[in-house]
């Protein structure tokens, strides 16, 4: 079993967090803050976003059912839903529309001349296409997605993990045809 980090964390990685905490000082984030910040508010966000959690008891049951590899992901303690519920209230709005608008940015740079199908508006979409195009994936973003959602607690390393996706020519014709023998 690889020992490093979590799929999750190593996604996180990639964001600019030296601005993220920019934007937090800009508005006072983290002003009176006693034990979720916003860089971790902003983590479990994120981890809902990926993994298509619902609501806030969503959140934290998924979060719960993994309890030994919180800290792994950049959470120092377990995350309650009324913890949640709160900084989701009291925090500045514009430090994640800041950060949005910084991500998209960036994703619009990379793939200036490219024409992905999709407008870079989505944060999860500009997410996966950071990560796309800085590590030369070929999987479509979807595909892409489909395997976060389901590995973000794996420690395989990120290149190794979207490896395993089947080439488009690999698949059927019709995906919704039936197939019983090769």
């Amino acid at each position: 079993m690889h020992a490093g980090k979590t799929l999750f964390a190593q996604l996180m990685d990639f964001l600019p967090w030296s601005t993220f905490a920019r934007y937090v000082a800009r508005y006072g984030g983290d002003r009176y803050v006693k034990s979720l910040t916003c860089a971790e508010q902003y983590r479990v966000m994120a981890f809902a976003q990926l993994t298509y959690r619902e609501s806030l008891r969503d959140i934290e049951a998924c979060l719960a059912a993994q309890a030994g590899k919180l800290y792994h992901m950049g959470l120092r303690e377990p995350v309650r839903r009324s913890t949640l519920a709160d900084a989701n209230e009291s925090r500045d709005w514009r430090i994640h529309a800041d950060f949005a608008q910084r991500l998209i940015d960036q994703a619009r740079k990379l793939y200036a001349g490219d024409d992905l199908g999709l407008e870079l508006s989505n944060t999860v979409y500009v997410l996966v296409a950071i990560i796309k195009k800085r590590l030369n994936l070929s999987a479509s973003l979807y595909e892409i997605l489909q395997i976060l959602s389901l590995t973000m607690f794996e420690r395989t390393p990120s290149d190794q993990l979207v490896a395993r996706i089947p080439s488009s020519s690999d698949q059927p014709k019709n995906p919704n045809q039936l197939i019983l023998f090769d």
